[in-house]
């Protein structure tokens, strides 16, 4: 059982008072609440009238488990822990009818929102821009996410939005008429049932008679609003959060929700938990300077007992793909010295798409990973297209691969000629390719449909050859051509930046199967062995995605709250990154600089900073500014390093990690 501190006592003990509890990073907060839960029920608060309520499934079974260790199975018996969303679904489903809604609610998610949108302005006689589907499922949410309803949206609408807000009301109208809500409408439903029923709001408010709040800076003002009645007028709550940490204002979070409780709770009472758990006190001082940068409606200091530590690195790279390869070799090189697992080493970044350089570097030198909280580049639908393609080159009996690009771009083979070709295949026992040739399908199909896949599989077996016998990678790139693949991304695509990045993705797996294919040594590989290595990578990657293997994480920063790692790697440090261009446009740095702070306090024993002096971006190399915030941090606790100046003993030791990676995979 793990000690609290006084001011953690203090925070647990305080039950007749609105409380909030500023718990700074590694600080403790989720101990604090779990025990603060035994600690009412112990007190006589029976289990059934406390939630307790968090924003991910993760962090729900976290503090349930938590809970279990500190209560037996009767003691707490009916406590509710859930997500807001949990409890708000809850609510609507047991109150659905003074709503008006019928029993069996449908949730509808994005894709489904998005449907009923392109529909909405399909048949509407409204002057809608088509193009536009995404912008008004992201207002829609905003307005929700900030307690505004259509009949609002409507009467304070300008000339410019007129139009959106009645679409918001004509897609809300239709929602309830499939007896449907979204996902915004699970906490926005339940308190305009609140304010439209006192004696369902005063049922509820007896049904949870305490309630504590994770995270409370991520609330929006929706969720705010649900707080505040559940509460009451007497405050019977706990909310745990930290202005500091709060990074989500992208969609709807509200710091300034801690401010608004002093105004709105005169009896509120405030604790600060400061003494860091997890950083080592150099990490601290670095951190705390950072943020000190911004304003604060309450200030507090984190410090830590776990020793001072080693100064933070700062690592400049003449261009991204040097940065890549250089963090890379760090990681090597310093669990080679220092021991540990690959699990103790973490690569953070401001952007999804940073990731791509590192994962084929990583790949390149054996090196397992596992990226967290956004997308494999090898997940991408233009780099499963490319594989499948070459997969089918080198196995044309590959059918998984034949089905996926048959179509792919669109070649007038429809699902009725595949299926039939399916039929034929499977009654023959042989692959669909070897099918296309067979005489007895003429039995199955009309003339026009075999020309069709025969000219595709005639078109294969030649670019197999091509292969085969000319320049692997030339002959790659004329396929690509040949078949317009950049011309049918661009067709298909929401956006110009969107068919720019699924092309840069295609030319950079080529990029790095090149690079596989010249890494070895004796000879080089063939393009069967070139794609039968990274199809058993990308197996063992996806069979292993939910296991806590030995694996480097790489991550946004965003995805990285909430976690802590022995060694931290924040790239890309650099304007226009970290802090982000449009947050710089938007006069939003303030959160910017709480997501670099965010990064940083992520380290127990080291962290290093790195940033490119320049970066290629839509092909074209561009010059990098160093990012502000470098500036901001103590130059005391700065050790900076360049890869050219490095000692020729510690170029040496790196070559050394590199070999003894080489051996243990060998073993």
């Amino acid at each position: 059982m793990i000690k609290l501190n006084a001011q953690q006592q203090a925070a647990v003990k305080i039950i007749d008072h609105p409380l909030l509890v500023l718990a700074g990073a590694g600080s403790g907060k989720t101990h604090v609440i779990t025990e603060k839960i035994a600690y009412l029920v112990k007190q006589g608060t029976p289990a059934r009238n406390i939630a307790a309520l968090t924003f991910t499934n993760k962090a729900t079974r976290e503090m349930k488990a938590r809970v279990a260790k500190l209560l037996d199975s009767k003691q707490s018996r009916g406590i509710r822990v859930s997500t807001f969303h949990s409890l708000g679904l809850d609510i609507l489903r047991k109150e659905y009818q003074i709503l008006g809604y019928k029993p069996a609610l449908t949730l509808f998610d994005e894709q489904d929102k998005l449907t009923l949108l392109r529909n909405l302005i399909d048949y509407s006689s409204a002057d809608y821009d088509s193009d536009a589907v995404e912008f008004y499922n992201k207002q829609f949410a905003d307005w929700k996410n900030a307690f505004v309803t259509p009949e609002q949206a409507i009467s304070t609408a300008t000339d410019e939005n007129h139009l959106t807000a009645l679409l918001y009301q004509d897609f809300n109208r239709h929602l309830k008429a499939y007896n449907a809500v979204d996902f915004d409408d699970l906490i926005l439903l339940p308190v305009l049932l609140f304010q439209k029923s006192a004696d369902v709001l005063e049922k509820w408010q007896n049904k949870i008679r305490y309630l504590l709040v994770d995270e409370y800076q991520d609330t929006n003002i929706t969720q705010y609003q649900l707080v505040r009645l559940l509460a009451g007028n007497l405050g019977r709550f706990t909310v745990v959060g930290d202005d500091d940490q709060s990074i989500y204002a992208w969609r709807g979070a509200q710091p300034e929700n801690l401010d608004q409780l002093k105004r709105d709770y005169s009896r509120l009472k405030v604790i600060k938990l400061e003494q860091n758990y997890r950083s080592a006190g150099r990490i601290l001082k670095v951190a705390n300077q950072l943020i000190s940068n911004n304003p604060h409606v309450f200030e507090k200091k984190l410090w830590s007992n776990l020793g001072f530590g080693d100064p933070l690195k700062v690592m400049s790279h003449k261009n991204d793909r040097a940065e890549a390869a250089q963090i890379v070799a760090e990681i090597i090189h310093h669990k080679f010295k220092h021991g540990g697992s690959y699990s103790d080493y973490a690569i953070l970044y401001r952007g999804n798409h940073q990731s791509r350089l590192f994962e084929g570097c990583l790949r390149e030198n054996n090196v397992p990973y596992f990226i967290s909280g956004s997308t494999s580049f090898f997940a991408y639908s233009e780099i499963k297209d490319i594989l499948a393609y070459l997969r089918l080159f080198v196995n044309q009996d590959d059918d998984a691969a034949f089905l996926r690009i048959i179509n792919t771009p669109r070649r007038e083979i429809g699902p009725s000629t595949l299926e039939k070709l399916s039929a034929y295949a499977n009654k023959r026992q042989v692959s669909l390719f070897t099918a296309c040739f067979e005489i007895g399908l003429t039995q199955s199909l009309p003339e026009n449909a075999i020309q069709r896949i025969r000219r595709f599989a005639n078109w294969v077996s030649n670019m197999a050859e091509n292969i085969n016998k000319n320049d692997t990678f030339e002959a790659i790139n004329q396929f690509i051509e040949q078949i317009n693949y950049v011309d049918w991304l661009i067709e298909n695509s929401k956006t110009t930046a969107a068919a720019e990045s699924k092309t840069k993705n295609v030319y950079d797996l080529i990029a790095w199967l090149k690079r596989i294919a010249s890494n070895e040594a004796d000879e080089e590989k063939t393009l069967s062995e070139i794609i039968s290595k990274v199809m058993l990578m990308d197996i063992l990657e996806r069979n292993s995605e939910d296991e806590a293997a030995d694996q480097v994480s790489l991550m946004t920063l965003h995805a990285s709250k909430g976690l802590e790692f022995p060694h931290v790697f924040l790239i890309g440090i650099e304007e226009n990154i970290l802090p982000h261009q449009s947050s710089i446009e938007s006069d939003n740095v303030e959160e910017e600089r709480r997501l670099a702070y965010v990064g940083i306090t992520r380290a127990q024993k080291s962290c290093t900073l790195s940033y490119c002096t320049h970066r290629k971006r839509y092909g074209e190399t561009i010059e990098c500014e160093p990012s502000r915030f470098l500036n901001e941090l103590p130059e005391e606790d700065l050790e900076w390093n360049n890869k050219n100046q490095l000692a020729a003993e510690v170029i040496k030791e790196r070559g050394k990690a590199n070999l003894a990676s080489l051996k243990t995979l060998l073993n």
